[in-house]
């Protein structure tokens, strides 16, 4: 499946697909820390200092560079921090920052200095961080955040909704960290972000329900929210300090900064954060199903440090505020897939009841409909298309359906809430299919089940204009200044499929594609045993009318030699008995020789050649006009006919049986009327034959193709009733078909079709 069909609501506004020069920033590498915190850079096996921060030498008294290649027992020992070492060589290290112990330092002056140090390893290096408790500390303690911490995670028991959610972990975050806004930012399948939840003073623009562009979070920094939960950054305008040395002396590499609490900052997003007038912030990442949710923000306008522990609550929060959201959606999803499988099983009982199991989805479209939440839906199978509800109209759900299999044919599922943008022409679908969710039930022929939703007009409030200005000379990207909320009508987008929809609509495709490969073996089956059984039926009519043709012409020479030999003898009533013989076998007869006629068609293999088409009929008219009585009125009106590659023999027959009927059924008319035509239109020459005879009532159409079938008596018109069968397997073998339309005593129109191309299949039997 191609498109996202999450179930947050899309703005419209996808991120830019070129890359900018936010998009390309290193920000996992930058080579700098932030000054709040002293890093080392340990090899894992030895534990010696490969890397050190430039500030180093505010804690040890030597400058970073003479900490290089020491161990840390020599490094710590020289500060009296044996309790950090054994912490260390303890603790079982992940990416994940852990805490390991206080070190108290006695500097000049008689004061101490007490640093907090965390640790984590990645790529064999174990980076140790260790920040100054005494700026920032704060009141709160290890002791006296778990009573905050166990009452949010009570009070998040009875809470209903997701965005009451938020709002308590918004008002609980700003609580403990002393931040002057805290906001609680939700992403959409596009990445753009929506506020959802709000805690700040009256002093604040307020932002509660602005959209963010996706642009303002680029690609590379979200993977970094996704796999390092937390962010501080505690002054805007600080001095970066440099890593000594500045690459890996091992590896020749930046060392990857990935999970540091105190990795540097981008100069972009530090920008940004001065153009909203902050200091300092910091970021809790909403994590659910292992991917990026949202974040809870948090923003000040001084600078602001957040103690190691109350990070970790604050942590803690955002990871209740995940399991709850995961909870509460994933129930609801749980319970609209039950829902929803209930409505499925009642399509594949309707479609069990059916002979035709698409009819068990047409025949039902509030289920149907419901199964998806659309407002339209339509069918295409065996060349047909079923509008049901508030669908397109049928050129239009064939143009998306050609589409798909054009951009998409290998998609099982295919769902969309922006068709308009997504495909050509799709503008004019606006206002019935702006969302298409389609399943592909046949890999060997068009067929789909779509589902449509109507374009759904909104206006999205951005906080400010999410375009950002370009450098003139350089390209180099700037965050915007304002954010000022700057509306934008959203044109063209439905309201997005669910996922649980989604899923619904594959399920069902499984049980259709199961159903039509069920047919289809049970109808390859059911063509084997018509193919053998319609061979052993040729081959035994063949035989019999062979057989019976010799005795039906000795019955009628019998016949006429007893008359001849009865001569002055034979009565009236005997001539009248021996002349009903012989007219009833020269009858059987006749019906014998087209039964054989008929198998012959059926048998024989085409030979075809370019034939005219025009001087075939004119022949024809002129030989039956020859066998009419001399008064006969007859009007012929032949249209132009074109050279077609055909069995000539076989199309003799098709022409002659036409015409011969027109004539015929004609009789009684005091001038008839035969006119020809032939229309061609693609890959098919169309032709007709249309009288003014006797006609026929339409609802009986469907049986003059048989064999044996007459509309008319043999006493009123003549003829055994196998004419118009030879008619039709004679181009049925040319890969054409038949058909006819009459009315009562107004005349009848017979088509039939011929392919402009001949196809190789014309070659066999």
């Amino acid at each position: 499946m191609k498109d996202s069909t999450a179930a947050a609501a899309s703005t419209g506004r996808s991120a830019p697909s070129d890359l900018t020069t936010c998009d390309r920033e290193p920000i996992h590498i930058p080579g700098s820390i932030q000054p709040h915190g002293i890093l080392l850079s340990l090899d894992h096996a030895s534990f010696r200092v490969l890397q050190a921060s430039a500030n180093a030498i505010d804690l040890f008294g030597v400058p970073a560079e003479e900490l290089i290649g020491r161990t840390l027992s020599e490094v710590l020992l020289s500060r009296d921090a044996g309790e950090m070492l054994e912490a260390i060589e303890r603790a079982v290290l992940e990416s994940t920052p852990v805490y390991l112990a206080s070190i108290g330092v006695r500097a000049g002056g008689g004061n101490d200095r007490l640093y907090r140090a965390v640790a984590h390893l990645h790529r064999q290096r174990v980076i140790v961080e260790l920040e100054e408790a005494s700026t920032g500390t704060s009141s709160i303690s290890f002791q006296n955040l778990y009573p905050l911490v166990r009452t949010f995670m009570d009070r998040l028991q009875g809470v209903a909704t997701i965005p009451e959610l938020a709002q308590m972990a918004a008002d609980e975050v700003r609580s403990i960290t002393g931040f002057e806004r805290s906001l609680v930012y939700r992403f959409d399948p596009d990445w753009n972000g929506n506020v959802i939840a709000e805690s700040c003073g009256p002093e604040f623009q307020p932002y509660l329900d602005l959209w963010f562009p996706a642009s303002d979070i680029p690609a590379q920094a979200r993977e970094l929210y996704r796999i390092n939960r937390l962010r501080l950054i505690a002054d805007t305008n600080y001095q970066p300090v440099p890593l000594v040395p500045p690459l890996d002396p091992e590896t020749n590499a930046p060392l990857d900064l990935s999970f540091s609490t105190l990795r540097s900052v981008s100069p972009v997003h530090i920008e940004y954060l001065n153009n909203m007038g902050l200091r300092a912030s910091m970021s809790i990442s909403v994590i659910r199903d292992g991917k990026l949710w949202g974040l809870i923000s948090l923003h000040n306008r001084s600078p602001k440090t957040v103690p190691f522990e109350v990070r970790v609550a604050c942590d803690f929060l955002g990871q209740a505020l995940s399991t709850h959201l995961a909870a509460k959606e994933g129930q609801a999803e749980y319970e609209h897939r039950l829902y929803l499988k209930s409505i499925t099983a009642k399509l594949l009982g309707y479609m069990a009841e059916e002979d035709r199991f698409i009819d068990g989805l047409v025949n039902h479209p509030d289920e149907l409909l419901t199964l998806t939440d659309a407002a339209g839906a339509a069918v295409l199978v065996e060349g047909k298309c079923i509008r049901v509800g508030k669908a397109p109209a049928e050129p239009m759900i064939r143009e998306v359906a050609e589409w798909l299999n054009r951009e998409h044919a290998t998609d099982e599922i295919f769902a969309t809430d922006g068709l308009p943008s997504s495909m050509p022409g799709g503008e004019a679908l606006r206002e019935t299919a702006s969302g298409v969710l389609a399943i592909s039930i046949s890999k060997l022929y068009n067929s789909y089940v779509m589902w449509f939703r109507p374009e759904v007009v909104r206006t999205v409030t951005w906080g400010g204009d999410p375009n950002k200005p370009v450098e003139p000379g350089n390209m180099r990207i700037h965050p915007r200044k304002s954010f000022e909320a700057w509306k934008e009508t959203v044109r063209g987008r439905s309201f997005p499929w669910r996922q649980s929809e989604v899923e619904a609509a594959s399920e069902l495709r499984n049980a259709l594609v199961g159903v039509v490969l069920r047919k289809a073996e049970e109808l390859a089956a059911l063509s084997a045993e018509l193919q053998r059984s319609n061979k052993e039926l040729e081959a035994f009519s063949y035989s019999v009318s062979h057989d019976l043709r010799a005795p039906f012409r000795h019955i009628v020479g019998y016949a006429h030699l007893l008359e001849d030999h009865l001569g002055d003898k034979a009565d009236e009533t005997a001539i009248r008995f021996l002349n009903t013989i012989a007219g009833a076998a020269h009858s059987a007869g006749t019906l014998v020789d087209n039964l054989l006629n008929f198998s012959r068609v059926g048998r024989a293999a085409l030979h075809p050649i370019p034939v005219p088409m025009e001087t075939m009929v004119e022949e024809i008219r002129q030989e039956l006009m020859e066998l009419e009585p001399e008064d006969r009125d007859v009007e012929w009106d032949v249209g132009p006919l074109p050279v077609v590659e055909c069995d000539p023999v076989l199309m003799r027959m098709v022409w002659m049986n036409l015409l011969s009927n027109a004539v015929k059924y004609s009789r009684k008319r005091s001038k008839a009327l035969v006119k020809v035509r032939c229309e061609t239109s693609g890959d098919w020459h169309t032709f007709s034959v249309a009288d003014n005879g006797a006609g026929f009532k339409q609802k009986y159409a469907g049986k003059l193709f048989g064999v044996f079938q007459r509309l008319h008596s043999q006493e009123e018109f003549e003829g055994t009733g196998i004419g118009l069968a030879n008619v039709r397997r004679a181009v049925g073998k040319h890969g054409g078909r038949t058909w006819a339309e009459g009315k009562l005593d107004e005349g009848a129109v017979f088509w039939f079709t011929l392919p402009v191309v001949t196809p190789a299949i014309q070659s066999t039997k």
